[in-house]
């Protein structure tokens, strides 16, 4: 069995798989055209979901399992090469520290307001004002899951209310309410911060747009850790110009990066980071137990005890 472990960063070490699988071929490509080059006799491919594009699928005809290192896969659904019989597992269950940890970024900085305290270094300006707390504030967190169950830890750590938005559960361990979405307005109304964590699908597309935010408080922030099409973009920018919302915490965009002329480059109640909620320094830790599992599951012909399969 020959396996190809395509990363271009640090998400996964391909020696360290070698190690634990000695009878298998794994080759170690770090950009698209070694990848096209080792691909051909592979049965299995690691590598995140948005790197893995038509041409790579259409040149491995052996191809048997996709593991996603990351947890969305929704692009993998648009690739015309993909077929049926493929399996595909993800890297769910591994980003809530990294996940909640920047949404605890974006939540302190929009509420103690960093992009102006950074602007004053800038200028060598001494302002002072006063600055917000955690305490007492609401997260109403849309989606839930173990992402979501994270953030809802972290929020009680700082004496938060968090409120949940899902169809799927009615409770889960952190969260003081949970409502359907069918009143995401209703939720959004409470909302210090809006966190947004669904993953992108036909229900979801757009979900956050101009009536949600016109439910929300003007002091209220939206924080997008989730995909960037989840939001009415330019419903969002109306909103942060128009001071409906007070501003917004952007991991995610409908065209990443951004276009130069994006408005949201330039808006000072806007934090932007590129794509980074996912990522972290132990990631290639985190990841390896999963993909370990999964493959020596394949290898043995136990696909049954295979984790987080997706399809």
């Amino acid at each position: 069995m020959d396996v190809l472990v395509y990363e271009r960063e640090a998400h996964f070490e391909a020696g360290k798989l070698r190690a634990a699988f000695p009878g298998l071929t794994i080759h170690d490509a770090r950009t698209h055209d070694q990848a096209l080059a080792l691909c051909a006799g592979a049965s299995v491919l690691v590598a995140l979901a948005h790197e893995v594009t038509d041409d790579l699928v259409a040149a491995m005809p052996k191809l048997e399992w996709i593991f996603s290192l990351s947890t969305g896969v929704d692009h993998l659904w648009t690739l015309k090469s993909l077929r049926a019989g493929v399996r595909v597992t993800n890297g769910r269950g591994i980003h809530g520290p990294q996940m909640a940890e920047l949404a605890f970024l974006f939540m302190i900085g929009l509420a103690r307001d960093y992009p102006r305290m950074a602007a004053n270094r800038r200028e060598r300006a001494w302002r002072r004002w006063p600055q917000p707390v955690l305490v007492g504030k609401t997260a109403v967190i849309l989606g839930i899951g173990t992402i979501s169950e994270e953030v809802a830890r972290r929020c009680k750590a700082f004496d938060m209310r968090v409120v949940g938005v899902s169809n799927a559960r009615t409770e889960s361990p952190g969260f003081d309410l949970i409502l359907p979405r069918a009143r995401l307005p209703e939720a959004a109304a409470m909302a210090d911060f809006l966190v947004v964590l669904v993953p992108l699908d036909a229900s979801t597309r757009h979900m956050i747009d101009a009536r949600v935010f016109g439910a929300m408080k003007e002091t209220a922030f939206l924080i997008n850790l989730a995909r960037g099409d989840v939001i009415d973009e330019a419903a969002m920018i109306a909103a942060l110009r128009d001071g409906t919302i007070a501003g917004a915490g952007l991991d995610v965009f409908s065209v990443e990066p951004p276009a130069a002329d994006n408005p949201l480059w330039d808006m000072p109640n806007v934090m932007i980071t590129p794509r980074i909620g996912g990522m972290s320094d132990i990631y290639a830790d985190q990841i390896f137990p999963v993909v370990e599992h999964n493959l020596r599951a394949l290898v043995e012909g136990r696909t049954g005890d295979m984790r987080n399969l997706v399809r």
